[in-house]
């Protein structure tokens, strides 16, 4: 296990209630509530919350990638972050699929400056090993 030298940024929550409460940032920039996946109660829940926060960190580290082959990524870059809870027995697991969409750009490209970004992005160093990873360039 790699141990940080230099913590940058350090983000705290609050929650309260599990699926079914609450979690507000110490800066208040966060403020949601929280619901079971398919429930009827409004609120988001910590898949979707992984999924943002996953592909977002995506299109960071694809940007610096770019930025080392002294390209940008098209404006419209996007990813869809698809995060599944499941079972296998009794036990609950996640798999995901980053749906990877940079328009424009020549295929071997896009998928050099995926794979980088797999390779440098926090989350998927964090996921590696752990669970099923599908990357697709949509």
């Amino acid at each position: 296990m790699t141990t940080i030298e230099k913590v940058l940024y350090t983000g705290k929550t609050h929650t309260t209630g599990g699926r079914d409460g609450s979690a507000r940032s110490s800066d208040a920039q966060l403020d949601v509530k929280l619901s079971p996946p398919g429930g009827a109660h409004a609120g988001t829940n910590p898949e979707q919350l992984f999924a943002a926060g996953w592909s977002a960190c995506f299109i960071g580290a694809m940007g610096l990638a770019a930025g080392k082959r002294k390209l940008r990524l098209p404006a419209d870059t996007a990813v869809d972050a698809e995060v599944d809870l499941g079972m296998t027995g009794d036990a609950y697991f996640l798999q995901a699929r980053l749906n990877i969409s940079l328009p424009g750009l020549e295929p071997e490209v896009a998928r050099a400056l995926v794979e980088e970004a797999h390779q440098t992005c926090p989350y998927s160093k964090a996921t590696r090993g752990n669970i099923n990873v599908e990357l697709n360039l949509v």
